[in-house]
């Protein structure tokens, strides 16, 4: 039996910075999360700068890892803990080159056992597999099935992350599958109870 499956929060594509930033301190009051993932695309690296600056030390004293999208770079320069990637950013290698052994790197896999496989077995902290479900957030380029995260726990230590269209109605079917993270942007932020209620009932799935 692995151990429980866990919450990956990843921030709303836009958000005004200091009213963000108290929410999110009451968000991470409210149960167990594993990590939240910064991710701004298109926009100034100042602003990337200025909200990890805000936001990093909310999550790191919440004792939730602090990851920054798409951009080692920022993610050395900033002392984050962590950055992902997507097969259209920086490499895996690359990534690791930039921030070393020591801090967490994963990898979007979409829908394909061979890029997951090849991420693992370079070193890669975890694996996205998605979108499961619709997302408003970003355009989903493939629809993975449940099958995935099935045959992946059963093969490999390396963590697996469900992403894309998650929300707290059609989870269960994903931890039951074996992810090891649920990666939750609306199902969280947009939850109608608010994101403190969202928080605690995906706790209380898991």
């Amino acid at each position: 039996m692995t151990e429980r499956c866990r919450l990956y929060l990843i921030t709303p594509p836009k958000f005004e910075l200091h009213d963000f930033a108290e929410i999110l301190k009451r968000t991470l009051a409210a149960g167990d999360v594993a990590s939240l993932q910064l991710r701004l695309k298109d926009v100034p690296d100042e602003e990337i700068v200025q909200a990890t600056e805000i936001l990093m030390p909310i999550a790191q004293k919440a004792d939730v890892a602090f990851i920054v999208n798409d951009r080692p770079d920022l993610a050395k320069r900033l002392g984050c803990d962590g950055v992902h990637v997507g097969q259209e950013d920086a490499s895996y290698a690359e990534a690791r080159a930039v921030l070393g052994p020591d801090r967490i790197v994963g990898v979007t896999c979409h829908d394909s056992r061979h890029l997951a496989i090849e991420a693992g077995e370079a070193g890669a902290d975890y694996v996205a597999f998605g979108a499961f479900f619709p997302t408003q957030t970003k355009a989903a380029k493939t629809q993975a099935g449940l099958d995935l995260l099935t045959w992946w726990s059963d093969l490999m230590v390396v963590p697996c992350v469900a992403i894309g269209g998650i929300r707290i109605d059609n989870a269960k079917p994903l931890v039951e599958a074996g992810a090891d993270f649920l990666a939750v942007s609306a199902g969280v932020w947009d939850h109608p109870g608010g994101p403190e209620v969202a928080v605690k009932a995906f706790n209380a799935l898991f």
